[in-house]
């Protein structure tokens, strides 16, 4: 990422919504930015798992978890998964898991916050739709950036 998400909104605001949510940077990289990619769940975080499987290209998998912290939708093993096929980062409006592990990998994850529990594998969900945030709409193929100040996504 070239440019800062405060410097980015003072050029392009009219065009950008800012997400505001208190997450916490949990990855090995603070900031980044791609294409919007989304997974809709809660407590079940198969689907996430089988996205971030396949070539990301860059991407920014959206993950909107209902804001539960009752359970993980990320761990080490999904995003060791996601470095090896090229996602940019991740940003879960939910928990995630192995907060140590996932500070040593180079990619971007930002959370509500963390939970060492599990969560189911039904696959119940729904992959590459839009999704609203605290009333932020993450389209699927619109831009995303993330930094140490927050998130702005492409209305």
């Amino acid at each position: 990422m070239t440019i800062a998400t405060a410097d980015l909104y003072d050029e392009r605001g009219d065009e950008l919504d800012s997400l505001s949510l208190p997450l916490i940077d949990l990855g090995g990289r603070t900031a980044f930015d791609g294409p919007v990619r989304t997974v809709r769940c809660h407590r079940d975080n198969a689907l996430v798992k089988q996205v971030l499987a396949t070539p990301g290209a860059g991407a920014v998998l959206v993950v909107d978890g209902a804001g539960s912290l009752e359970s993980a939708l990320v761990g080490d093993m999904i995003a060791a998964s996601a470095v090896e096929n090229g996602w940019a980062g991740i940003i879960v409006n939910g928990a995630i898991r192995d907060r140590v592990a996932l500070a040593e990998l180079p990619l971007g994850v930002k959370a509500l916050g963390s939970n060492p529990r599990k969560s189911a594998k039904d696959g119940v969900g729904d992959v590459d739709v839009p999704v609203t945030i605290a009333g932020v709409v993450f389209t699927p193929g619109r831009r995303v950036w993330a930094d140490a100040d927050g998130v702005l996504v492409e209305r």
